[in-house]
């Protein structure tokens, strides 16, 4: 497990509610794991100018903002490069007095933006396996889901535990084709 964490849900949302930004927590981490995803150069700043025009139209961002969407991407690398391999979202939850409803329109806003943020740094999809392309059509599916307000909402809870799981195998597969591998220095042996 890293040290990185990922932000806290409602401090966040209310930076980027104040900087007047479109997005919400769930939709840019989405939108970094994606890039990381897709191949996300993981030594440069090559990410801003790509989420300023794909969030603000091309506008820089507060400091403040910055600063917490950074430590996001910086978190997000930990976990997709980390030995781990236990990948955390940045969903809606109960400090944030979220409901079932509410993780669920997380979830969505997170696949989709997933899926933009592959988009965004030019991920070679049409040469992908079949694994990474059922992947792709499963979260395309999970994208689109919802919680039935009649339906008995413990079981929803329980199915969307089990999907958020899928969703991140889903991710780590895709990862584990395109993403960019942290590079350990060894350091030479002397004989």
């Amino acid at each position: 497990m890293s040290d990185t964490k990922l932000p806290d849900y409602l401090t966040f949302a209310s930076e980027l509610q104040s900087a007047g930004l479109a997005v919400n927590p769930a939709e840019l981490h989405g939108l970094l794991v994606g890039m990381l995803s897709g191949g996300l150069n993981l030594t440069d700043k090559s990410w801003q100018p790509m989420v300023f025009d794909y969030v603000s139209e091309g506008m820089g961002w507060p400091s403040k903002v910055l600063q917490i969407a950074t430590a996001t991407l910086d978190a997000s690398v930990a976990d997709l490069t980390g030995s781990g391999m236990d990948l955390e979202l940045l969903l809606p939850d109960e400090e944030a007095s979220a409901t079932l409803f509410d993780v669920a329109d997380g979830l969505a806003d997170w696949v989709n933006h997933f899926i933009s943020g592959l988009g965004l740094v030019n991920t070679k999809l049409n040469k992908a396996s079949s694994d990474i392309k059922e992947a792709l059509a499963d979260l395309e599916e999970i994208a689109k889901l919802g919680i039935d307000e009649d339906d008995d909402l413990t079981e929803q809870g329980h199915l969307l535990e089990q999907v958020i799981e899928h969703v991140k195998a889903c991710v780590l597969t895709i990862h584990a084709e395109f993403g960019q591998k942290v590079q350990i220095q060894s350091t030479p042996t002397i004989h």
